[in-house]
């Protein structure tokens, strides 16, 4: 009797995945509907068998180790081309059979949910608890998800039994070939629902708005997206929730704009002021806070305010308040003021306007902020 493995082709170390393509190879040339002459009649047969055998683990580990290998012992399959299933199951993927073949769930995964946040700067300093109104899908509770009316349940589909699938028989090269596809009465469900329920209509969920509270923790950006899981809408016959996806959109500040974790800010000071220096308090995002400009204070000097920024998102110490100082140059003046001043630059003989250093600083990025 020949070797399994020299009818096949292959080494006795082929895997599964080899021993497969070398079936199916030979099965195209061998098979009677294709090449009809006795010989490959035969030869179709031992290879049928002894695909069979080396197919099925537990039969090729028998065989391997000295077993029946006659195409009619109990290894193998029947006499009359008895692997004519994996011949169909191998081309055209449903087999002779309905093995394999499942009816598919009604309860589907919801899908998932975005809802945009808009937000003052002020809420991200601290963080926020916002109430969210969000019109989604939820568990019908007339039904519970069921899809029929109370006192009702669906009914297995009278076509495809319960299989979710019915059988198709196709004439091909290799004759009449039969093929699994979903049932069109039960769509693949391999129930039916006599009497859906009235509240849904068989879907079982509603539209329905409801209230998600949310928690904002401090330090969100402009554009970041929270992700809440399971809050998203409830799935087609009571199947699990989707996700909620928060996305956060933070709204200018007419005073204050940030940089990471600080925040800038720009103060417009007198000359006299700038001159003598002076203390003042300005309004912060979390209250008042005094401020120190020191004598001769310069346009585009940047004064810090330690842990008046926003809370890191991951994190707890605050980031700081930078202020960027702009000297107001007065554009009117009387007599008297013009003769003071007069005065005042013959006293101090300013050196005449020139050219210095070009510095690029904090300060003309938040000038810039204020021309556009």
């Amino acid at each position: 009797m020949a070797d399994h493995y020299e009818v096949l082709g292959v080494s006795r170390e082929a895997t599964s995945d080899e021993i497969k393509k070398a079936y199916r190879r030979l099965a195209r040339q061998l098979h009677p509907d294709v090449n009809p002459g006795e010989d490959a009649s035969e030869k179709f047969k031992l290879v049928t068998h002894a695909y069979d055998v080396l197919s099925d683990p537990e039969q090729r580990r028998r065989y391997d180790m000295g077993g029946d290998s006659s195409p009619f012992g109990g290894g193998g399959g029947n006499a009359n081309f008895g692997g004519f299933g994996d011949i169909f199951e191998t081309f055209f993927g449903g087999g002779g059979q309905t093995r394999g073949a499942r009816a598919r769930s009604r309860a589907e995964r919801g899908q998932d949910a975005l809802v945009r946040l808009d937000l003052e700067l002020g809420d991200v300093v601290f963080g926020v608890h916002r109430d969210l109104e969000v019109d989604t899908a939820v568990l019908c509770q007339t039904c519970e998800g069921s899809c029929c009316q109370p006192g009702t349940s669906p009914v297995t589909c009278d076509i495809c039994h319960g299989s979710g699938h019915v059988q198709r028989t196709v004439r091909s090269l290799l004759g009449n070939v039969v093929t699994n596809q979903p049932c069109a009465t039960c769509q693949g469900y391999g129930t039916t629902i006599p009497y859906p329920c009235a509240t849904c209509q068989g879907q079982g969920r509603v539209r329905e708005r409801r209230t998600v509270s949310l928690d904002i923790p401090a330090g969100v950006e402009n554009g970041l997206r929270l992700q809440l899981p399971g809050s998203g809408e409830v799935g087609p016959a009571g199947g699990p929730n989707g996700d909620l996806y928060i996305e956060v959109s933070v709204a200018p500040h007419e005073t204050f704009s940030r940089e990471g974790d600080d925040l800038l800010a720009t103060i417009e000071v007198s000359m006299p002021d700038a001159i003598l220096g002076t203390t003042t308090k300005i309004d912060s995002l979390d209250g008042s806070v005094e401020l120190d400009l020191r004598a001769g204070v310069q346009s585009g000097d940047v004064l810090t305010i330690k842990g008046r920024g926003i809370t890191p998102l991951r994190g707890s110490q605050r980031g700081d308040l930078r202020v960027g100082v702009q000297v107001v140059t007065p554009t009117r003046l009387d007599s008297k003021e013009r003769q003071m001043i007069a005065e005042f630059a013959a006293r101090t003989k300013a050196p005449a306007p020139r050219l210095a250093e070009f510095h690029q600083g904090l300060f003309s990025k938040l000038r810039d902020r204020f021309r556009s």
